[in-house]
């Protein structure tokens, strides 16, 4: 093995090193028996980015119409709280928010149907810290999606 191709399997991760040696992981929600493409498949990661930054600039909006004193500081923390808020009652409620709507995406329950309200409380406070949110598995679940049992697809 030359160092090249070392130094990119390194570079690629552990799952690319794996499918060089034969492993099959199939694809992302296979696990969790959702189709591959098409509604009801686990939301693409650009997808639920694109619909992130939408609730955000919704809620950085709402705050700053509601609770603006001049410091940007205040704001965010405003924006964080009503982003929660949001969340909760959104997708505790529809399964989704005003930015998971516009890119056609839902949260559901793993075992089918709709999320139920605690899990979307846990699902949503979880969500607030960020930090389950940028970890990941490799149905591109986050943290607070596992915990709660919940995975994002698309309708």
């Amino acid at each position: 093995m030359d160092k090249r191709q070392a130094m990119g399997s390194w570079l690629s991760g552990p799952r690319a090193a794996a499918e060089d040696m034969g492993v099959d992981f199939g694809y992302r929600g296979q696990r969790l028996g959702l189709p591959e493409e098409g509604p009801g498949s686990i939301a693409p990661v650009g997808r639920r980015l694109g619909a992130i930054c939408v609730d955000w600039a919704l809620c950085l909006l709402i705050a700053y119409g509601l609770f603006a004193d001049g410091e940007a500081a205040s704001v965010s923390n405003w924006a964080l709280l009503v982003f929660v808020v949001m969340s909760l009652l959104t997708v505790g409620t529809l399964g989704l928010t005003p930015g998971k709507r516009l890119l056609r995406l839902r949260v559901v329950s793993v075992r089918g149907g709709r999320l139920t309200f605690p899990r979307a409380v846990l699902r949503t406070l979880l969500l607030g810290l960020a930090i389950p949110a940028l970890v990941w598995d490799r149905d591109s679940r986050g943290l607070h999606d596992r915990f709660s049992g919940a995975v994002q697809i698309r309708f």
